[in-house]
């Protein structure tokens, strides 16, 4: 029987060894070859790679806390994502980074009558972004969640119902504005937000479903002092949800009755929505979109217009308006030719740093030419308000009642009676700075050992009286128990008349 004759058996017969090795090389890189060309040409069919899109201030410090990037497909109704999605936490208080979610999708947007958008099947192309971003910063930390989220009160917890099919993603927040304060966080109760494989598979039904956003926030905390509730709670409330005009939904954790009509007006005026007591909510409610927590500036009752679209100029007009208050302006002397005096509050209080010779004070104010009016702030709101607003200069101790200064007119002046006690920087941290935000001028009056009470109570020559810093070096609540809770002001009228003065001049300019 004749040689089998096979195409090896031709090759190597018509090739040496070493012209065949040359060969083989030769296919190879011209393999390579074809398949870069392949990848070159084609490159621009090929779908888009998830974008994870970073905003960073270079002149902050930023500390990533957890990113998990996953890659996943879910099938909604008939239509398939192809999606991916990353969680990021910042801890910063000026720089952001965002996580974006891009799916592919084909198919059409069909609006059913509770708002919510389906995706159907179609021959058409359609991007849905999905976010999860959450800020730590310097007094508060918030997450902003976008796509199909779940909000279960019974469990307090946020879900984003996506079948990510990867690792869990959980983050615990305590929705109240005033991060890092132990003793606040003793009355806030706690919310996760969770996503990931559990999470989608944990997330409730839906029981009602909303076509507006959603802001998840506390009303514990130190609610019910009046500074707190505003630099705490209205203010940070105010930036977070005056981008929706109206159109947002109030989820409160803790709530407080008595805080909620308090604050009636402005709630109502942010937020067109009957407010949800979250914490005793039997149905599950799924949103598009909500924020859980506030945003707020790290200083007191401050906005900072360079990062954001508001200011505290806004935001006095925003009350005015809530309150319906008729004077924008303090009077102008050099223009009134003499013939309206001015308006001077006096804020009396009842029990701490409380004025002890209000009658002479207002007496002496009186003869200055001043139109006095003295009066106990509480919480009533907006007749508050009304009298805080007629007024063209605002007197009291330090206290929470100052924080009414708030709806004084535009150019209206501050007096901060300062007691001893080392209380220049709390003053100046808590009215003194805000107040140059609100367009006030102010004016700080810092007694003398010899108007305050506590000379009534300790020896000449006692610490408490002569180093009060020592005493702060103890700890708060020491410093609190003595300089705050113990202590009156009895005004030197001769001295202080140089400071109603002072105001006048600012009011003739």
């Amino acid at each position: 029987m004749g040689e089998k004759i096979t195409y090896e058996t031709i090759f190597a017969r018509s090739f040496s060894r070493y012209d065949q090795k040359k060969l083989g090389y030769g296919a190879f890189l011209g393999c390579l070859l074809i398949a870069l060309s392949f990848c070159i040409v084609f490159k621009p069919y090929l779908g888009p790679l998830p974008v994870l899109n970073m905003r960073m201030s270079m002149d902050v410090g930023l500390n990533m806390l957890r990113i998990m990037d996953s890659f996943s497909s879910e099938k909604l109704r008939g239509g398939d994502i192809s999606s991916s999605m990353t969680t990021i936490v910042t801890e910063t208080s000026s720089s952001e980074i965002e996580m974006v979610e891009e799916s592919d999708t084909t198919g059409t947007n069909e609006t059913i009558s509770n708002g919510t958008t389906v995706i159907n099947n179609k021959n058409s192309s359609q991007q849905k972004e999905m976010k999860t971003v959450c800020h730590v910063e310097e007094s508060t930390e918030f997450c902003e969640m976008n796509g199909d989220i779940r909000v279960d009160g019974k469990s307090s917890t946020v879900f984003m119902a996506v079948d990510t099919m990867v690792a869990n993603s959980s983050w615990v927040i305590g929705p109240y504005a005033r991060r890092g304060d132990e003793e606040a966080f003793k009355r806030i109760t706690k919310w996760s937000i969770k996503s990931g494989v559990d999470a989608y598979e944990e997330a409730p039904q839906c029981d009602q479903r909303h076509n507006v956003p959603a802001i998840i926030f506390s009303t514990g905390g130190y609610a019910g002092n009046n500074f707190h509730d505003y630099t705490d709670i209205v203010l940070p409330l105010y930036l977070t949800s005056r981008q929706f005009d109206g159109e947002v939904k109030f989820l409160i954790t803790d709530k407080n009755p008595w805080w909620i009509e308090k604050f009636r007006n402005i709630l109502q005026k942010l937020s067109r929505y009957e407010l949800v007591d979250i914490d005793k909510e039997v149905n599950v409610h799924c949103f598009t979109s909500v924020i859980v927590g506030l945003k707020r500036y790290p200083k007191e009752l401050k906005i900072d217009p360079s990062k954001s679209p508001y200011s505290m100029k806004e935001f006095r007009q925003f009350l005015r308006s809530a309150y319906s208050l008729k004077k924008e302006n303090a009077i102008n002397m050099k223009d009134n030719g003499g013939k309206k005096r001015p308006r001077l509050l006096i804020v009396s209080r009842k029990s701490t740093r409380a004025f002890t010779n209000t009658n002479a004070i207002s007496g002496m104010a009186t003869r200055l030419g001043y139109e006095v009016v003295v009066t106990e702030v509480d919480s009533h709101v907006a007749r508050v308000a009304e009298m805080v607003n007629s007024c063209d200069v605002m007197m009291g101790v330090h206290g929470a009642g100052l924080t009414n200064m708030v709806f004084l007119p535009e150019n209206a002046i501050l007096i901060q009676v300062i007691p001893i006690g080392g209380f220049e920087w709390l003053a100046k941290t808590d009215f003194g700075e805000p107040s140059k935000d609100m367009n006030l001028r102010y004016i700080g009056y810092k007694i003398k050992t010899e108007e305050s009470s506590l000379i009534q109570q300790y020896p000449p020559g006692h610490e408490i009286l002569n180093d009060p810093y020592a005493v702060q070096k103890r700890g708060w609540y020491e410093f609190k128990s003595i300089y705050l809770q113990k202590q009156n002001v009895n005004l030197d009228v001769d001295r202080f008349r140089a400071t109603l003065l002072r105001a006048l001049e600012l009011l003739h300019q």
